[in-house]
């Protein structure tokens, strides 16, 4: 997959705007995947806020110490 952002390095202020910018260049059909060190549920939440409705969410790993996320564009 080419749209993977591995979110551990990057400060934790950015994190969430780096994801949506990558989110939003998306075409519906297309997928990112998210790579972080905790299970990035507050993210969860802010999408469903904000784009209910124009996404997927899917857990490709869950843990303890690697989450890997799927999140498709509809």
């Amino acid at each position: 997959m080419k749209n993977v952002i591995d979110v551990r390095p990057i400060e934790p202020r950015e994190k969430h705007v780096r994801i949506f910018d990558m989110f939003y260049s998306l075409e519906s059909g297309e997928k990112m995947e998210i790579i972080n060190d905790h299970d990035p549920r507050p993210l969860h939440y802010q999408m469903l806020a904000e784009n209910e409705g124009q996404f997927e969410w899917k857990y490709l790993e869950d843990g303890p110490e690697i989450w890997r996320v799927e999140i498709t564009r509809k």
